[in-house]
């Protein structure tokens, strides 16, 4: 069963730091695409941040650039969210997401496998 499950979320203050865990079972992730979004209330999901499939080709949305780090870990099957300077616009469910291909596509519409989500509050 190909499965995504996402962890790491949780309430922090401003200033703070988070990091997310999306964690690949039923399929190896060598061979995808990942991609970082979030959907806070009221608003459509946005892309936060995506890495290739191989060569470590990242991108980043512009509010997070400078303060978010997406990596990977084929060995274990897992790629990370490293979330640091939290600002409460931050404050979304937080999605990972998989494509079998190599780019990595700021459009949720292109991914196949999606994640259950994990809730990150930024808040003092």
């Amino acid at each position: 069963q190909v499965q995504l499950v996402e962890s790491g979320g949780g309430l922090v203050q401003p200033g703070g730091s988070l990091r997310l865990s999306c964690a690949a079972s039923g399929f190896t992730l060598d061979y995808y695409a990942i991609g970082w979004f979030r959907q806070a209330p009221g608003k459509e999901r946005e892309g936060v941040s995506c890495i290739s499939s191989s060569d470590g080709v990242t991108y980043y949305a512009d509010s997070v650039k400078g303060r978010f780090t997406i990596s990977r870990d084929n060995a274990k099957n897992t790629v990370y969210l490293q979330m640091n300077s939290l600002k409460p616009e931050d404050t979304a469910v937080y999605y990972c997401a998989a494509q079998p291909g190599y780019y990595p596509y700021n459009d949720p519409k292109v991914y196949d496998y999606w994640g259950q989500g994990t809730q990150v509050t930024v808040s003092s």
